[in-house]
This record gives C-alpha cells, sequence and structure tokens, in this order.
C-alpha cells in the first residue's frame, strides 16, 4: 500500500483541519496515511512516503508556526537530499497582512525545491480574509489533485 505523510504547520488549528478533512480523500484512494502534528526531519526522509502533503499556516509575520519550524531549520542546516520527495502543498494565510500573506507557505516550497523535491502541482493558497473555513477551498483542491496528477493507486 502507497504511503501519505501529510506534515501540518499550524498555530491555531486550521491546518491540522484540513489535514483531518482530506485524509480520508487519500485513503479512498488507497493510501496509508499519517499526520504528523510535530513533524521532524526523521518523518520526512525515513521511511520515505510515496507523497507527501504539506498544510502550512503562517505566523502574522510571515513565519512558520512554532510546531513547524524546527523542521524547516533543520532542511535548511543539514540540507538533505530530497529528490525522491513528491509533495502537494497547501499555504493558509490572511491577505490582510500584505507581503507575508502564505509567507510560510511559499518559503517552504521554495526550501523544498532547492533540496531537490518535486512539487505536483500548483501550490494552493488559501486566503482567510475570502475563505473562512479552509477546507471548504482546500477538499476540492485535493480532489482536483489527486485526479490530475494520477495518484489513484
Amino acid at each position: 500500500m502507497p504511503t501519505l505523510k501529510i506534515f501540518v504547520a499550524t498555530m491555531y488549528g486550521g491546518a491540522l483541519d484540513v489535514a483531518e478533512q482530506v485524509k480520508p480523500l487519500f485513503e479512498e484512494c488507497g493510501y496509508e496515511v499519517t499526520i504528523h502534528e510535530q513533524p521532524t526531519l526523521e518523518d520526512l526522509i525515513e521511511p520515505p512516503p510515496d507523497l507527501t502533503l504539506f498544510c502550512v499556516s503562517t505566523t502574522g509575520s510571515g513565519d512558520y508556526p512554532g510546531n513547524f519550524a524546527a523542521l524547516a531549520g533543520a532542511i535548511a542546516e543539514k540540507g538533505p537530499d530530497l529528490a525522491r520527495l513528491r509533495y502537494g502543498l497547501i499555504a493558509l494565510g490572511d491577505s490582510s497582512y500584505g507581503e507575508t500573506f502564505c509567507g510560510a507557505g511559499r518559503a517552504l516550497d521554495k526550501l523544498l525545491q532547492e533540496h531537490g523535491a518535486e512539487r505536483l502541482g500548483e501550490r494552493l493558497e488559501v486566503d482567510a480574509m475570502e475563505t473562512f473555513m479552509a477546507d471548504d477551498e482546500a477538499v476540492p483542491w485535493v480532489e482536483a489533485w489527486i485526479e490530475e496528477q494520477e495518484l489513484r493507486t
């Protein structure tokens, strides 16, 4: 059975809610899904998943939430080869913060690609100013992503 790891970067639980809402969509496609709420570099690379999804909130200043900062720092400092990592990214933010909107998701996307990871499809950016419940936008995006990337097993 193929594996999917969902990594959550959250302040107030919105990104975790998205992860929990999309998990069954992947299970229906035949994936064994694990959600990582306190993710580490080891979680990311051992054992390597077949597919990875990041659900990433951004702090008001554009930074990673506390539960995710260690993982992002470890990737930046240790420079692991992520060439086998195939991923999708859902970034949550608030456009009222201007230039820092979805800053953590954008920074993670850049960081992963600098280390050889391959993003499948486009990054989803959910704006809290337009969408009250992030999963209202994330669930249809994941359904389309599964089809467009032919992720059914």
